[in-house]
């Protein structure tokens, strides 16, 4: 008769990935600083949009914020699921200027009976998220 024990069938070393486990990951993705050129990248006319309705659409999106300028780019975050409006979203608009008038005219209008917020955005790139 033989007879197993979870100490004889697993090793009780500590494996050399579970030592470091996501430590190592999260300091190589943290290690990566803005580089000094961000304004290249992002020249400000990334907007954040947050307090959207769940029932948003990007085309519903994009003329909102067309009234104020040329929209380059709508990215409505949605649920991978549903298929709904995660309630935040990004818009790329043309220029600066374009930017700050919807952040001026567009922050706390109403969409669909709920108010938005438009600020700039921080990260980089749009395509960060």
């Amino acid at each position: 008769m033989m007879s197993y024990s979870r100490r004889s069938r697993y090793s009780r070393s500590p494996s050399p990935y579970k030592r470091y486990g996501r430590s190592i990951s999260r300091s190589l993705s943290r290690s990566r600083s803005r580089s000094p050129s961000s304004d290249v990248d992002n020249p400000g006319n990334n907007l954040y949009v947050t307090g959207l309705s769940p029932r948003m659409t990007k085309r519903e999106l994009e003329k909102h914020f067309a009234t104020e300028g040329k929209v380059v780019d709508v990215h409505l975050v949605v649920d991978p699921w549903t298929r709904e409006s995660r309630g935040f979203g990004f818009v790329t608009m043309s220029t600066v200027e374009e930017a700050d008038r919807c952040i001026k005219y567009l922050n706390r209008s109403v969409v669909e009976g709920r108010v938005i917020t438009v600020e700039k955005c921080l990260w980089q790139q749009v395509s960060c998220v």
